[in-house]
């Protein structure tokens, strides 16, 4: 269920952990590669940073991102700074994000994200949460799938299945882990259902393009290739 309010303390929880992790690092640890393709450590933080603003622009009524070139040009250009910056950064991010919430009016109200995405203004907070927690696991620093919070594995599960309901390159699929159980990818009729079973960890790992659903038991066909997110 969605609250908002449990989850802009939850964004904050999670930003506090994020920033412990990483105040142990040095300008070295921020240049190295982080588990994304292309990018290291200092990408994914300037995303971070750069995604809060973003949202801040969502909220008040402008476009998220200027455009995607504008996007990936500030996250190239901030990757390189050194650690001291970037913490500074995600914690002002941080703090413009929160310091939005106060003047927001109605919750109800329906935003646009990237790609012509939109959602309710109450949902805006689960969204940066999944930003902070699975890019926390992207940094590649000691914290994984199975140190998220447990609601939070649950909920972002019920919200990739969502994501991957109907889409055609993706059969019907069952996730479970043992005691729970989701569907998505085409609808049923479409062809035989693919179980695919493990710890919820691991399953939102597979679901979140984290982890490559080696370790999961899979039955009723090979394992689904899923689209990028």
């Amino acid at each position: 269920m969605n609250d908002h309010v449990r989850d802009l303390v939850s964004v904050r929880d999670a930003t506090e952990r994020l920033l412990n992790a990483v105040a142990a690092l040095d300008d070295t640890g921020v240049t190295e590669p982080s588990r994304l393709p292309g990018w290291s450590r200092g990408h994914v933080l300037a995303h971070l940073a750069r995604n809060a603003d973003a949202l801040v622009n969502v909220l008040e009524g402008r476009p998220m991102y200027v455009s995607a070139e504008d996007r990936d040009a500030d996250i190239e250009r901030d990757a390189p700074r050194p650690l001291r910056t970037h913490l500074a950064d995600l914690r002002d991010s941080a703090a413009r994000f929160h310091g939005v919430w106060s003047g927001l009016a109605d919750w109800s109200r329906v935003v646009e994200l990237r790609n012509g995405v939109t959602d309710t203004a109450a949902r805006v907070p689960f969204r940066r949460w999944i930003e902070v927690e699975l890019h926390h696991v992207d940094l590649g620093i000691g914290y994984e799938p199975e140190d998220l919070p447990p609601d939070f594995v649950e909920r972002e599960i019920v919200f990739l299945a969502d994501r991957f309901a109907g889409h055609p390159g993706v059969p019907p699929t069952r996730v479970t882990d043992g005691a729970r159980a989701w569907r998505t990818g085409r609808d049923g009729e479409e062809g035989p259902e693919v179980t695919v079973t493990g710890p919820a960890p691991a399953l939102l790992g597979w679901l979140a393009g984290r982890r490559d659903g080696t370790a999961l038991l899979v039955e009723g066909g090979p394992l689904p290739v899923l689209p990028p997110l």
